[in-house]
């Protein structure tokens, strides 16, 4: 059997129970007109269970009247009463959506479609002569279909006009719900229908249940819930604010005002962050420097305002660290609340190794989308403190092929002159090589006062470097060569020799030039004396030895032995250099274990 009242006397069928307030006697129940068969709603007031009073007839009576004058979609229509052995009914317009108190996931945009829709009702209601004040606007008086068609339901609190309200309708209100003014029987406005709306849209947004709406009430009975809507912009943090202010003249004046404030509000909107640049690179001159590049940081939306913090992401070779703290990479403004940024990141090499590259990434968590951007840090650290000396390898290259061929073509053409001319050639070979080698001799000596002569040209006039040291060199050689030109005239050698002789001349001065420049190259670069002079030395004795080599054989045992004994002494004292470095290097590394890696 069913518990449901018998109602076929009047056209009806109860199908199944929709409420219920057993305190006040009222039941909301679903039913079917036996007629077209289409359902409906039928609200009964038991008179004689409970609580019920016969005031609530009288609500009942206010709540038809107000109804019957009512004809808007978003209000299920009035259709019919009548009265029963035990209450009375009131027959409405069924509406196959179930009220926002029923768990459901909504988006921003709905949410504010169903504000529209609501405040669109109010509007109507407000329009009205006289006006209509709900009263009772909460989330289980409000009906949303699935596709977002919203109705407002139970007019019981229902008045026409403005007023005082009584004592014994505010306590049929849902504390929470009920505009401060109504909760103390002050005069009700156009802006007290928009509390209750205000906190029935905080409800949604926040996902707060109507019985729990308590906890987001604070000491002064204002309504506490940005900290639940992060991402709720903040034009629409405002107007929510707006809505439930304590004092009615501080909310929106009615509905028309909200409606026309709501529509250019975008709910939802989320902060964006733009990057001043998306990495940083730092080089290092000393060791242990600090250094600071600023990265800006700009949030273009409206209506919004970018919060976030740095944070250093984690690496394996730094020590742990905090997001408030890291070993070497500091932040200006570790945490912001602004829509433009301003972050120096500064570098501290005092804790890093010389010589090395860093990588590591800064995470900047935001409220935007996504949450977390990330700036890749590149460092350089300052060169090893140990100094970089080369040998002028070309240099060296160069003597070893003048000698080379100054010794090649040199006795290539005495042994011409000697076997055309016989001993008197032997005299000659014997004059002029003593007098080439005493040249050559205060050639050398001599070259420190043309080096300086060479210096003070090049810086008063720019010449560059070759281009004078050639032309001196030309200059000397070609005196020599013409010199002896003549002295080999008077004894009537082949010109040929001759000739030949005038070139190797040229060779000689330019090789013995070019080993003193060597010398004074190596000393510049930090070399010693003993070094300068013996590379030097060493790198004509080869050329020599590899002369010699050319015109008699390699395979003779003399030669052999002066190509090993000057390019193997030659190729350590090449080699001492970088091994030494390589050595000190390794010293410096040692000393650095206690740093951080790269």
């Amino acid at each position: 059997m069913s518990n449901f009242p018998d109602l076929s006397s009047h056209g009806f069928k109860v199908v199944k129970e929709l409420g219920h307030n057993r305190v006040g006697g009222r039941v909301t129940y679903l039913a079917l007109n036996r007629v077209n068969r289409q359902p409906i709603v039928i609200k009964q007031f038991q008179f004689a269970k409970g609580n019920a009073t016969w005031s609530g007839y009288d609500a009942y009576e206010q709540e038809i009247h107000i109804l019957q004058g009512l004809n808007h979609p978003g209000i299920p229509r009035y259709l019919q009463s009548f009265q029963t052995a035990d209450g009375f009914c009131m027959v409405q317009e069924y509406k196959k959506a179930p009220n926002l108190a029923v768990p459901r996931s909504f988006d921003a945009d709905e949410i504010k479609q169903i504000a529209i829709a609501l405040l669109e009702i109010l509007i109507y209601l407000q329009n009205r002569i006289p006006s209509v004040s709900h009263r009772d606007l909460k989330p289980e008086n409000i009906l949303v279909d699935e596709n977002i068609n919203v109705f407002l339901v139970d007019f019981g609190m229902a008045r026409l006009g403005e007023g005082e309200v009584a004592m014994s309708s505010v306590a049929k209100g849902t504390l929470g719900f009920i505009a401060p003014e109504q909760l103390f029987n002050r005069q009700i406005t156009e802006a007290s229908d928009l509390y209750g709306l205000g906190v029935t849209l905080i409800c949604l947004l926040t996902g707060t249940k109507s019985a729990e709406i308590s906890e987001l009430i604070d000491d002064d009975y204002r309504i506490n819930f940005k900290h639940l809507v992060p991402k709720l912009s903040l034009r629409m943090l405002d107007w929510l604010e707006k809505m439930v202010e304590l004092k009615p003249k501080d909310r929106f004046p009615n509905a028309a005002a909200a409606l026309e404030a709501l529509r250019a509000i975008y709910v939802i909107r989320v902060p964006e962050v733009r990057l001043s640049q998306p990495s940083l690179e730092f080089v290092a001159e000393k060791l242990g420097e600090r250094l600071t590049q600023v990265v800006m940081i700009n949030n273009p939306v409206p209506d919004t305002v970018l919060e976030g913090h740095f944070e250093v992401a984690p690496h394996l070779s730094d020590p742990p660290h905090t997001p408030d703290f890291h070993t070497w990479i500091a932040f200006g403004q570790p945490k912001f609340a602004e829509n433009q940024v301003l972050c120096p990141i500064t570098i501290d090499t005092g804790k890093l190794m010389a010589g090395r590259v860093y990588e590591r990434e800064v995470l900047v968590h935001t409220n935007s989308q996504p949450a977390t951007q990330v700036v890749k840090v590149k460092l350089q650290t300052a060169p090893i403190p140990v100094a970089l000396k080369k040998l002028p390898l070309l240099s060296l290259g160069l003597l070893v092929c003048f000698a080379a061929a100054a010794t090649w073509v040199e006795t290539t053409a005495w042994a011409g002159i000697i076997n055309k001319s016989g001993s008197m050639g032997v005299a000659i070979a014997v004059f002029v090589t003593g007098f080439v080698a005493m040249f050559g001799l205060a050639a050398a000596v001599t070259s420190g006062m043309i080096s300086k002569l060479v210096a003070k040209v090049r810086s008063r006039f720019g010449i560059a470097l070759k281009t004078l040291d050639a032309a001196i060199v030309a200059f000397f050689a070609g005196a020599a060569a013409l010199f002896v030109a003549a002295f080999g005239a008077q004894f009537r050698a082949p010109d040929a020799a001759i000739a030949a002789f005038a070139a190797v001349d040229a060779v000689v001065f330019m090789a013995v030039f070019e080993g003193e420049n060597i010398t004074k190259s190596c000393l510049d670069r930090g070399f010693s004396k003993r070094l300068a002079l013996g590379v030097s030395l060493l790198a004509a004795g080869l050329g020599i030895s590899l002369g010699v080599g050319f015109k008699l054989g390699f395979s003779h045992p003399a030669v052999t032995a002066a190509v090993l004994g000057t390019s193997f002494p030659l190729t350590l004292m090449i080699l001492y250099p970088p091994l030494a470095r390589a050595k000190r290097i390794s010293n410096y590394r040692r000393s650095q274990d206690h740093l951080i890696k790269p």
